[in-house]
């Protein structure tokens, strides 16, 4: 992104750009995923809508996934499918969490 990048609010209210540099998921390094609650394996849950399991799902295995997340770890998320993908770490406001 940069100054002449256009941002424009999508219809879930995320600001999303308009045009700019094309990135392949498959040359990705590092995503950084906001999180509602994860669990001290590295197991997930966003915001129910599947983006981001849709871009994990297409990126390395080896890009390193980080979670964003204002609560803290809870013990288990037991509904976990064999599609989800763990992350590498979560950083709340008082911790990071390494997997």
């Amino acid at each position: 992104m940069d100054e002449n990048t256009i941002i424009k609010t999508n219809d879930f209210g995320i600001p999303e750009p308009q045009n700019g540099v094309l990135l392949i998921n498959r040359k990705i390094e590092v995503v950084f995923v906001p999180l509602y609650a994860f669990d001290l394996k590295g197991h997930r849950v966003g915001y129910g809508k599947g983006f981001y399991d849709k871009l994990l799902a297409n990126c390395r295995p080896e890009t390193i996934k980080v979670g964003v997340c204002f609560f803290n770890a809870v013990n288990k998320i037991s509904d976990i499918s064999k599609h989800d993908i763990s992350l590498n770490y979560v950083v709340t406001p008082n911790a990071t969490f390494d997997f």
